[in-house]
């Protein structure tokens, strides 16, 4: 089938490379100049694993300007940025623009399916098609131009295999027509009719994929209600590690014994400095603020919110209770970007926490070993020091800090960094090191909940 892609950031480019490999032909088009002839010299534009291997700008065209020939595609998707305003609902200018960009360009006799892809709010896809309609009838073309819901659910640093194995696809229109062409669109994933690529195997057992064909207004909410879920679920266990450190409980085995309830399970139990990324806190507070436009107040989410900027303010009283006033300490961070695999800084709680840790009076050092550019170009204002390694960077320092759970971090020199570091402190931010490992070097380990 023929695809055009609009919005070239990370989930148009993983939906982009993925269906390319399946055998659709795609186009990309995005408005960033920059991006896009980054895109033709094969450069990629961010970090995520299998992607750029998978990219073929010979194959996968890409374009500045949607064009008559593109916006006739059988399937054109969505993928654009749904950022928060500031009274914090979701700004769909974007995907307004898109649907306009193609009633104004299709041309006459064309068939095609505008599947939303971004998130957004309920009855946000059949404004689309009221609209996408009156600028047909203005122009008096006869082409059909469909609407559907169709939410994204991946994750950074595993995308490729979330569109390749998902746990399910969510299909919403109330068109027949529509529904049949995304399924044949989908085929190959449902029914898992291709050899996995290098780098993304297909998981133990997995050979179908489930398919929910409902409405649109419920295929957008169960993109919000999914993500809102996940962060009530984070919040949870972060709240419940707040009252075992207070009882000398160990939040690691608590979440454990309750993960094998399998009403609860074992995902998202993992206690420590919060969750961060482009979507979970932008996505709660447009539910939210979609919920106060409906006259209904969600206090479960809103205190979600909460409990989340409050463990980012743990971390700092974990070092305070270790060192004594912060002012003239040097402590050293080990991550940047919001979660590993991924050089996302976007709400990343390591960067949330070493603006704590400068308000404190204390000298940051930081390095991660892919997000450390980023940080520099996006981050200017923040007088972080980098380095190139772990051990330069612990050299003199009061305590080091794990923000983010890189595997390399598992099989640091601890030794080698004890003799090297003025203190001997390191706060397990994500319960990720071996505590054992950790004091057998002479550190004093904190972890979270534990």
């Amino acid at each position: 089938m023929r695809v055009t892609i609009i919005g070239a950031g990370r989930v148009g480019l993983t939906t982009a490379v993925a269906l390319n490999y399946l055998g659709h032909r795609v186009s990309c088009v995005d408005s960033d100049g920059g991006l896009v002839e980054s895109l033709l010299n094969g450069e990629f534009p961010f970090h995520e694993p299998v992607l750029p291997e998978l990219w073929d700008a010979n194959s996968i065209g890409v374009a500045s300007r949607l064009s008559p020939a593109s916006a006739s595609a059988d399937i054109l998707f969505a993928t654009v940025s749904t950022p928060t305003l500031p009274n914090g609902h979701a700004d769909t200018s974007a995907v307004r623009s898109v649907a306009e960009q193609v009633a104004e360009t299709v041309p006459d006799q064309a068939d095609v399916i505008v599947a939303v892809k971004s998130t957004v709010p309920p009855g946000t896809t059949d404004a689309l098609q009221q609209m996408i309609d009156q600028v047909l009838q203005r122009r008096n073309c006869t082409a059909r131009v469909a609407t559907a819901s169709n939410p994204e659910f991946l994750r950074e640093g595993s995308s490729l295999a979330d569109m390749l194995y998902p746990d399910r696809i969510v299909l919403g229109t109330p068109d027949r027509r529509s529904l049949l062409s995304l399924l044949n669109l989908y085929r190959p994933i449902i029914q898992q009719q291709f050899l996995p690529p290098e780098g993304a195997p297909r998981p133990p057992g997995y050979s179908c994929t489930p398919v929910l064909a409902t409405r649109p207004r419920n295929a957008e909410l169960i993109k919000y209600a999914a993500n809102a879920f996940l962060v009530t679920k984070l919040s949870f266990i972060n709240e419940l590690a707040g009252l075992a450190e207070q009882l000398g409980a160990d939040i690691t085995r608590v979440a454990k014994g309750i993960g094998l309830d399998h009403r609860i399970g074992p995902h998202y139990l993992d206690a420590g400095v919060g969750w961060g990324g482009p979507c979970l806190a932008k996505d709660v507070r447009a539910l939210v603020g979609l919920a106060a436009d409906n006259g209904r107040d969600m206090p479960l989410l809103s205190a979600a919110l909460s409990v989340n900027s409050r463990q980012r303010q743990h971390i700092v009283r974990r070092l305070e209770q270790a060192l004594g006033p912060l002012q003239g300490t040097t402590i050293g961070i080990l991550g940047l970007a919001f979660k590993a695999n991924t050089d996302d800084l976007t709400d990343s709680p390591a960067l949330a926490v070493a603006s704590l840790l400068l308000q404190s009076g204390a000298h940051v050092r930081c390095y991660d070993p892919v997000a450390e550019p980023r940080a520099r170009r996006e981050h200017p204002h923040l007088p972080l020091e980098y380095h190139d390694t772990v051990g330069e960077m612990s050299r003199g320092c009061d305590a080091l800090v794990l923000m983010t759970g890189w595997p390399e971090f598992k099989h640091l020199p601890w030794p080698e960094l004890a003799r090297a570091m003025k203190g001997k402190t390191v706060v397990d931010a994500r319960n990720f090191l071996d505590r054992q490992t950790i004091e057998q070097a002479g550190f004093t380990y904190l972890g979270i909940g534990r």
